[in-house]
């Protein structure tokens, strides 16, 4: 095991009726104004809206509403959080949502306490918060992206047609309340695409090194199967309990750290992904599903006994007979095969990319990663594209 250091804030409140059970309590420690940030308004038709906001009302706390955050939130729109949060004096933020509302409720949380350009020095170069954010505390309604338990926020400048992701740790929501229930109305699509991104995350960390023994490693083969058998059953019934009980804490595990620990991690694919998106506004773990086959096809080689683990320990295919090279292919077909039985899309032009001409512009514009088992030029990157395309 390499070097680390650990640390996560954020307490989590797992399981049927948390937020009736814990919310009340925990919104004691904070001022008398609570902004409620969310989506489109999806909690409204499902009865969360209701639930939370009865218990603020019974609270006594003032709420003042930041809605419509979209599925890829943009630099605009946590700037009108900003404006929101510091008109009405906000001590709370409380995020209800995804990955995408409480992003950029973290966003939100640094640019009301800070007077400086927040792109420039926090999304656009890592910066140094040595400041204190507004508190956060989030309610999950979606599993997938790991929001709930970190610092990261992903954000899309659209003037730029750049989407990056940070993760600072005074960003960490301070507590987390995490209901499977809450999952069940979720669109069957988004919650395969959500359950991808999950399976995303951990491939991601797991096809780095080292690839000597090690802890991480083993608890990542033990969550990738996890996710594999969990959606499987979801996408059959989407009120089994065990089954997205399973998928929301697979997602926190994915991104509360532990696994990371150790590792040099990869996250190519997602700064790939993270372009199309932003040219394209399209579900992150769509662009994902699309992009992964293609760019292990062109990695897997330098990274073939990794590979070849994955394809024994996570997709059960025979060893016998058969060279590293060989498993480390069969692992990466397994992973396309999969990602066609669930239904997600396998080309861009699903995505909504349908000029060909922008591939070698999105490619330039990627971040390289230097994690992973082969460092990818944006010649490379362009090619990938153009595979998926």
């Amino acid at each position: 095991m390499n070097k680390f250091v650990f640390e996560n804030i954020t307490k989590i409140y797992f399981g049927e009726k948390c937020v009736e059970e814990n919310l009340s309590i925990l919104l004691r420690e904070y001022g008398d104004t609570v902004m409620l940030s969310y989506g489109g308004g999806s909690i409204k038709k499902n009865g969360v809206y209701d639930e939370v906001l009865a218990i603020l009302k019974e609270s006594e706390k003032k709420v003042v509403e930041f809605s419509g955050i979209m599925e890829n939130p943009t630099y605009e729109k946590v700037l009108e959080g900003k404006r929101i949060a510091k008109e009405n004096d906000v001590s709370l933020i409380l995020a209800v949502g995804g990955g995408s509302v409480m992003d950029c409720s973290k966003a939100v949380a640094m640019a009301a306490v800070y007077e400086g350009d927040l792109w420039n020095d926090f999304w656009a170069n890592a910066g140094t918060v040595d400041f204190e954010p507004l508190p956060l505390g989030v309610i999950v309604t979606a599993a997938g992206t790991g929001s709930e338990c970190n610092g990261d926020a992903v954000i899309t400048n659209e003037k730029l047609k750049v989407k990056t992701g940070r993760d600072y740790a005074k960003c960490n929501p301070k507590f987390a309340l995490l209901d499977p229930v809450y999952t069940y109305s979720v669109p069957k699509m988004q919650m395969i695409a959500g359950s991808f991104d999950i399976l995303s995350h951990i491939m991601e960390i797991y096809f780095s090194g080292p690839d000597e023994d090690n802890v991480s490693d083993d608890i990542s083969e033990a969550l990738m199967k996890n996710v594999i058998r969990n959606l499987r059953r979801a996408i059959q019934n989407q009120s089994d309990y065990n089954a997205r009980s399973n998928l929301m804490w697979d997602a926190s595990m994915a991104e509360i750290r532990i696994i990371k620990l150790g590792k040099k991690l990869d996250f190519e694919c997602h700064q790939m992904e993270h372009q199309i998106g932003a040219y394209t506004g399209c579900s992150h773990g769509c662009g994902l599903a699309v992009l992964h086959p293609a760019y292990y096809r062109h990695i897997c080689k330098d990274g073939a006994k990794k590979f070849a683990k994955f394809a024994v320990n996570v997709w059960g295919i025979p060893a016998e007979s058969k060279s590293k090279e060989e498993l480390a292919r069969l692992g990466v077909e397994a992973l396309g095969d999969f990602i066609r039985e669930i239904g997600l899309p396998t080309t861009l032009r699903e995505l909504g990319l349908t000029d060909r001409s922008l591939l070698s512009k999105i490619a330039y514009s990627c971040n390289i990663s230097t994690g992973g088992y082969k460092i990818m030029t944006h010649e490379e990157i362009h090619k990938v594209f153009e595979e998926c395309y």
